[in-house]
């Protein structure tokens, strides 16, 4: 067989993961004619459709979705050999795409990304944030980050925090007019505000107890997809909103919100960063991870987690 350009099996898995010539032309700074003429280049010598095309989607064919899955195991290898060599620059090589979620970009990313950017200026780092449910590997990510629970059980899980505090806040103006709920279930007499998750489902308000966890639907006529929006009409006095404690300790330093349950909270699963088990790790994860990690009092990793030590301290 005549002798297969690594540029085009590159083209090849880059259209795959876009579901688009256009997209991954551009990803791949190339026109899409050039994208396209790499595809059937690679079909002619294979003597094989890989893809199929229509007008409105790209897929691959049983064919196209093997070569896809021995190419993946064929670029980790090589990604792993290049990180053993002790190069100056290995830690400066590609791209690293991390999907998060909106609290963890404020809370996690934001304060990394100053020293990140010192240790690896040369890394092309992209933070998508996004709150929806996202298959990292079919998207292109390298790493995602959510609470624990929430990790897809064939991921890698590695925890940046610790356990989370949730609470429940209102404004000094709501209090003041309409008292503070003495317990979980005063909470039925109040205006609560909804929080809807990622997978558009309602967030039940947790509390802890010497009985066990209590898990309650509040009631409240308004639904917010988004924290930043929850806490601005919290702050207005439009009602109590159950928020993580360490997302407010501005407003609590400040006095526009209030914990008005203070003898009523909840510990939730710390934040997790996760990646693919099947997939070669980024070499600069390993010191992302780290600074967040030591950002939050854990301690650094020598390495990433290997898959058996998943969602481990």
């Amino acid at each position: 067989m005549e002798r297969i350009d690594f540029a085009d099996l590159q083209a090849f898995l880059t259209v795959l993961r876009c579901r688009s010539f256009k997209l991954a032309a551009i990803e791949l700074g190339l026109s899409a004619s050039a994208v396209s003429h790499a595809i059937r280049r690679l079909e002619a010598r294979l003597d094989a459709r890989l893809l199929n095309r229509t007008s409105r989607a790209v897929s691959s064919t049983a064919l196209g979705q093997q070569l896809a899955e021995k190419l993946g195991e064929g670029f980790d290898t090589i990604s792993a050999a290049i990180e053993t060599l002790d190069a100056p620059g290995r830690n400066s090589l590609g791209a690293l795409r991390i999907n998060v979620f909106a609290d963890a970009a404020r809370l996690l990313v934001a304060p990394a990304l100053p020293a990140f950017s010192a240790r690896f200026p040369e890394v092309r780092l992209t933070i998508v944030v996004e709150d929806r449910p996202v298959d990292i590997t079919a998207e292109g990510f390298d790493a995602g980050m959510r609470y624990g629970h929430l990790v897809p059980e064939d991921m890698v899980a590695v925890p940046l925090t610790g356990p989370q505090r949730w609470i429940v806040v209102g404004s000094p103006q709501y209090v003041k007019q309409h008292g503070t709920p003495a317990s979980p279930a005063a909470l039925a007499e109040h205006r609560c505000i909804q929080l809807l998750l990622g997978n558009n489902a309602r967030y039940r308000w947790d509390f802890d107890s010497p009985e066990g966890n209590i898990s309650i639907n509040v009631p409240g006529n308004i639904t917010i997809k988004d924290t930043e929006t929850t806490l601005s009409v919290a702050c207005a006095g439009t009602g109590l909103a159950y928020v993580l404690e360490s997302r407010v300790e501005n407003e609590l330093a400040a006095g526009t919100l209030v914990n008005v349950m203070p003898e009523h909270s909840a510990y939730g699963e710390p934040f997790h960063i996760y990646y693919s088990s099947r997939r070669y790790v980024h070499p600069a994860l390993r010191e992302f991870v780290n600074i967040i990690r030591l950002q939050h009092g854990l301690q650094a990793l020598p390495d990433l987690l290997p898959e058996s030590d998943r969602a481990g301290g």
